[in-house]
């Protein structure tokens, strides 16, 4: 009986830890469908975040995009104001020159009306002290023959009316020229006008373009010569496909001058390069706000012209969105291959594949593209240009 009892115990137990260890398993089941539940969640969130990330930088990069064509909109504004500015400073100083004639002409016209009326005064005085009756009368008397006396009287009327006549043409030069004078001095009035509005107008446009620079520095959080953003250029591909083939003319032409006998690179300068600008350097090679800065900035206003460094090739000439107008030249020095770029000009004068010597003017110091001041920023590359610029050294060490 006892035995009976211990084995119904037992069983009772069993029966009872089964039920507590089913109850175990379902809590430990919804612990782990919650926390796999909380990690969809956050996946989802995480996903939702992202897409709203990336929403957010393809905004960003498409007001870039507005803001690079309108910069580049402005750049070709203020270069076609400048070019009208350059044109009526020239009509102005040719204007000034025609005045300074016309001085000269009125001048010299007055001076010779002023003899004129005083050897006419002189004539008329004596003619009035010896009384012109009288003149005829010696006329007559000292005549040989009637015919005589008609041959005097018809030379002093021929006298007479020469004098007039000079008289009148001499008053009619003055007055002539005056009219051109007051003619001139208007036009030039006119022009200083327009100038005036041509200087307004690309103040105007030189304002509008560091406005639009400076929405740009807000979207990118950054600076405007942040250069490793600048390398960016639009079309990488067909820079480096140019790359190429400005090489392999670069070598054929200094071939080609090397089996003529004549000197392939001038001697410009007296290091490797020659610097690209007349102007100080306001920015060196190396670390700058925490990233790589490929080149040298030289900066200085006014009309700046910018040469090649070094004689070559042109592989690219044209306006690029960071760089503004840009030329890349390629270079073949002593069996070393070496790449130069020349950034943020105002104008270009050499185009793709044109063959430049070491000092040739190559455009003129400007702001396109992402500046907001006038500069130059130039690199030299030993060997190719490459997009991470790995090739890029210091070229103060080359000039």
């Amino acid at each position: 009986m006892k035995r009976k009892f211990i084995a119904v115990a037992a069983s009772i137990s069993l029966i009872f830890s089964g039920f507590n260890f089913v109850g175990g398993n379902e809590a430990h089941a919804e612990s782990l469908k919650d926390k796999i539940d909380s990690v969809k969640e956050k996946q989802s969130n995480n996903s939702s975040k992202q897409k709203e990330i990336k929403k957010e930088i393809e905004k960003i990069k498409h007001n870039q995009d507005l803001l690079d064509a309108e910069i580049k909109k402005l750049d070709n504004q203020v270069a076609e104001t400048e070019n009208k500015i350059a044109g009526k400073e020239k009509e102005i100083a040719n204007t000034k020159e025609e005045i300074d004639k016309l001085k000269v002409e009125i001048a010299e016209t007055k001076e010779r009306i002023a003899e004129r009326d005083e050897m006419l005064k002189d004539r008329v005085t004596a003619m009035y002290e010896n009384g012109g009756s009288v003149q005829y009368l010696e006329v007559l008397l000292g005549s040989k023959s009637f015919g005589d006396f008609l041959d005097r009287v018809f030379a002093l009327n021929e006298i007479s009316k020469q004098d007039k006549e000079i008289l009148d043409a001499h008053k009619a030069d003055k007055k002539a020229l005056e009219e051109m004078m007051t003619e001139v001095e208007q036009q030039l009035n006119e022009l200083k006008d327009q100038m005036k509005e041509l200087e307004a107008l690309e103040s105007d446009l030189k304002a509008q373009a560091k406005l639009k620079n400076e929405l740009l520095s807000e979207l990118q959080k950054e600076e405007e010569h942040k250069h490793s953003e600048m390398g960016k250029l639009e079309d990488e591909s067909d820079l480096l496909k140019k790359q190429q083939a400005a090489f392999e003319k670069e070598m054929k032409r200094q071939q080609a001058a090397k089996n003529s006998g004549s000197s392939s690179t001038p001697a410009v300068g007296n290091g490797m390069f020659m610097k690209p600008a007349n102007a100080p350097q306001t920015s060196g090679f190396g670390s700058r706000w925490g990233e790589q800065h490929a080149g040298i900035d030289l900066a200085k206003g006014g009309t700046v012209p910018i040469v090649a460094a070094a004689s070559g090739t042109v592989i690219k000439s044209y306006y690029s969105s960071s760089y503004g107008n840009v030329v890349f030249i390629a270079h073949y020095i002593n069996g070393q291959k070496y790449t130069t770029v020349y950034a943020h000009m105002r104008n270009r004068l050499v185009g793709n594949g044109a063959s430049v010597k070491k000092g040739q003017q190559i455009g003129n110091m400007g702001s396109t593209g992402r500046s907001t001041g006038q500069h130059l920023h130039f690199e030299i590359h030993k060997g190719d240009w490459t997009q991470s610029k790995s090739n890029a050294v210091n070229p103060n060490n080359y000039f």
